[in-house]
């Protein structure tokens, strides 16, 4: 099968696109085949080798970790989930890492599976499992509720257009960080107040927020804006102890963990149009695709997801 592989860890030149052994399935698995994927920042920082101490992976390595496409086998011990099924999912992150999505099938644990909506196209899809998983799962542990104020950082990253449109849904007030330029589009998203981070620090004008989503890094900062017994999260630093034990708040990392469940609520969410997905831009599964793509998203300045459409046959929308 076509893959985007790296032979080692560097630059965005190491990805090239070689042809590499379809994965076998185990009794627990699907083989799925891949219409599109996406691109996340844990992409290119793996690719540059910052998740050696997490992972012993083997080269040739496969990225990738959003899936969008159709089962086309399935395991002895899968019955809810059958042949011809469009689905996406984030799979789990392969030990030694052959089984990435930049990737014509990939193999995929069934309780990892949503069916897809069908009123998306597999691109779209494509760019919900991490990110939308991500926003769900952290604001569920920021414990936000209605009528409580939350900064939800970076709004128009990948994980911000989710976490904005789901904090509104749960009916808090949304605060959120942007550039000028993204300030109409995050209030499009449901934005109530945006700060211009080029002009001011969110400590110089917010004050008593229920909770604090960070995806920046702006750790003290965010802690001091908390009201006592407020709740902050981040996914992008490492607290120190100190931090941790900030007195009368519940500071904490967050991680992803990944599963069908949460994905079907996102799903819903989609399928009933209360959930807006925001794709930046598309690229084919080639070498200068998928280096061009790496590249993008190490701009920083990516305005919703990026998208590898991996079958270029593939019609919008079916």
């Amino acid at each position: 099968m076509k893959a985007a592989v790296i032979h080692q860890y560097g630059d965005s030149s190491q990805l090239e696109v070689s042809d590499i052994a379809v994965p076998a399935i185990k009794a627990d698995e699907v083989l799925v085949e891949n219409m599109a994927t996406s691109i996340n920042p844990i992409d290119y920082k793996a690719r540059q080798g910052l998740l050696q101490g997490m992972f012993q992976w083997q080269f040739p390595v496969v990225l990738g970790w959003d899936i969008a496409g159709r089962i086309i086998a399935v395991g002895d011990d899968v019955h809810d989930f059958h042949v011809g099924d469009a689905i996406f999912a984030r799979p789990d992150i392969d030990p030694i890492g052959k089984n990435g999505t930049y990737a014509e099938y990939t193999a995929v644990k069934a309780d990892k599976l949503a069916r897809k909506p069908d009123n998306i196209s597999f691109e779209a899809a494509a760019a919900v499992p991490l990110a939308g998983l991500t926003a769900l799962q952290m604001l569920r542990q920021l414990q936000v509720k209605a009528g409580q104020k939350v900064l939800i950082q970076a709004g128009a990253g990948g994980v911000g257009i989710y976490a904005i449109q789901l904090a509104k849904k749960l009916g808090a007030y949304v605060a959120t960080t942007a550039s000028q330029s993204n300030r109409d589009f995050v209030t499009s998203l449901g934005a109530d107040r945006v700060i211009d981070y080029h002009q001011e620090t969110i400590a110089e004008v917010l004050s008593d927020y229920d909770a604090v989503f960070d995806m920046v890094g702006d750790i003290d900062n965010g802690i001091a804006i908390l009201k006592p017994g407020g709740h902050f999260v981040t996914i992008s630093a490492t607290l120190t102890e100190a931090q941790k034990q900030t007195a009368n708040k519940t500071v904490s990392e967050g991680w992803l963990e990944t599963n069908g469940q949460d994905l079907a609520i996102l799903a819903d969410a989609i399928t009933d149009g209360t959930l807006e997905i925001v794709v930046d831009s598309v690229y084919p599964l080639t070498t200068d695709g998928i280096r061009a793509a790496h590249e993008r998203s190490e701009t920083h300045h990516a305005r919703g997801r990026i998208v590898v459409k991996v079958k270029v046959t593939e019609l919008e929308g079916e």
